[in-house]
């Protein structure tokens, strides 16, 4: 039998973060440029389904995947592998290692091997399984290109430079892009004797040795540090390996993935055009306990239509929910200040645990987001016109927090960011809600992301940028496919 397309893998690490995405560039790969496409998705959770993860990208009742996706289960117990205190990512990498063996048995029973293995951040160890089936290796950074360009030019910085940023709290200059500063700064420059920034120097080194680094953004929005990505005066003879920016890459609107939310839209139908602003952290984001009666205590105060969704607060993990998000119980109100749900069941309303974002982003009452500041959520707020209050948690959350208000001026952020030690008072929610959703600067702002948006929707059409960067490498694995075919007839 001949093969007639191209075949790729792909391989999601634990987390919605992670898995969204990297089911959307399936489905890309699938629609618009015809290889066929097998989705590796590792999970610790037995109760996940194929099912369910194949409905996060379904925008229409008669779509179909045509694409596999294979889940690759990790044990659920990982006491005896990791610290039960350790760090989500350490956890992540552990799970991630576990899963070698099992990704590598898929590959070698298929009877078309893949020509090609893409990798998200926390999969780089599986490009040593590439190199075994002689497939090409790519990784897929799911945020923005000035992560790139920070993670890869890192290795090679002296330790004095690092001295400076971590205990000296100076900027840290990337060739090329906008300086880290230190209050922006990710994790794993907090905590240099940590595993995890062994393990953050090493995803830079990776990263170089790959046969290209697709990225989750666009030529238009972040032109300056692709650019710097790409030129050997600046990180270019760093980075080497091509770089491909693909994206928006971020859920589309449609009908709600998971049945039993239609009440949330119900209730946006009866509200005022662009007057709800929408609260969420993520799938993985969680607040203090004072934090969230403070919150409370902010969005009652603006006077303003909201739509809050609401999980149990954690006083020591920022990220304590990221494998767990539709875990847990689904009351709230012991969460929340005295009487808040009976005071504002007017113009308020309480989700637990999980909500359709994309959808509600979509609706047109919606007219702010208050978020965690998470790269899936700052392109499903993009795509759909909506300016954000940024409230960053973890990762590189305070980065692209940083590029939202002072590079895009599309969101406005605390005096301070958040931290278990510091706590946003609800005199300043209330303050940030207003100026996105009352005063003339929320305006501008509206303006300002709706001009991303067609420029979003510009690249990702046929002919635009991020379509021609991903038919590139389409061309990349068809050629493979050719060698193998002449290989294997002995030419």
């Amino acid at each position: 039998m001949q093969i007639m397309k191209p075949h790729v893998a792909l391989l999601a690490s634990p987390g919605m973060g992670h898995v969204i995405p990297v089911l959307e560039l399936a489905k890309r790969l699938t629609n618009h440029h015809n290889l066929h496409v097998t989705v590796f998705v590792v999970s610790s959770d037995q109760n996940t389904s194929v099912e369910q993860l194949s409905q996060l990208v379904i925008n229409s009742p008669n779509e179909k995947l045509l694409h596999d996706v294979v889940l690759l289960r990790s044990d659920p117990d990982m006491s005896c592998l990791v610290d039960p205190d350790a760090s989500i990512v350490t956890k992540i990498l552990v799970m991630m290692r576990v899963c070698l063996p099992s990704l590598r048995s898929n590959i070698s029973s298929m009877k078309f091997r893949p020509t090609a293995l893409i990798v998200d951040l926390f999969g780089t160890e599986a490009m040593a399984v590439a190199d075994e089936f002689e497939m090409l290796k790519y990784v897929f950074i799911t945020t923005n290109a000035w992560y790139v360009a920070t993670s890869i030019y890192t290795p090679t910085v002296e330790e004095n430079v690092l001295d400076d940023h971590t205990n000296r709290k100076l900027p840290l200059k990337i060739p090329g892009c906008m300086p880290v500063r230190f209050e922006d700064t990710i994790e794993p420059f907090l905590y240099r004797n940590d595993p995890v920034f062994k393990w953050y120097l090493s995803l830079g080194m990776d990263m170089t040795k790959a046969d290209g680094v697709l990225v989750n953004t666009w030529e238009d929005l972040e032109s300056k540090s692709l650019e710097a990505l790409r030129d050997t005066k600046m990180l270019g003879h760093i980075a080497k390996a091509p770089v491909y920016p693909i994206g928006p890459l971020a859920r589309p609107v449609g009908p709600p993935p998971v049945l039993g939310n239609d009440d949330v839209l119900d209730w946006l139908d009866k509200q005022p055009a662009e007057s709800v602003i929408y609260v969420s952290f993520g799938s993985g984001g969680t607040l203090s306990s004072k934090q969230m009666i403070e919150l409370g205590w902010g969005l009652e105060m603006s006077q303003q239509r909201f739509i809050w969704v609401v999980r149990p607060p954690s006083d020591s993990d920022a990220s304590g929910s990221y494998l767990t998000a539709e875990k847990g119980p689904a009351g709230f109100s012991d969460y929340l200040p005295d009487g808040f749900v009976d005071r504002t069941h007017n113009v308020g309303l309480i989700v637990p645990m999980w909500a359709p974002q994309a959808q509600i982003l979509g609706h047109p009452s919606v007219g702010g987001f208050l978020s965690h500041s998470g790269w899936n959520s700052t392109l499903e707020s993009i795509m759909n016109g909506v300016p954000m209050i940024v409230w960053p948690l973890y990762a590189e959350q305070k980065m692209n927090a940083a590029m939202l208000t002072e590079e895009f001026g599309v969101a406005v952020r605390s005096k301070e960011w958040p931290s278990s030690e510091m706590i946003v008072e609800r005199d300043e929610i209330e303050m940030m809600v207003r100026r996105i959703m009352v005063d003339n600067e929320g305006g501008e702002m509206r303006y300002r992301v709706k001009q991303l948006k067609i420029s979003a929707l510009k690249a990702s059409s046929q002919g635009g940028s991020s379509y021609n960067s991903l038919s590139r490498l389409a061309i990349e694995c068809e050629s493979s496919l050719q060698c193998l075919k002449v290989k294997a007839q002995g030419g």
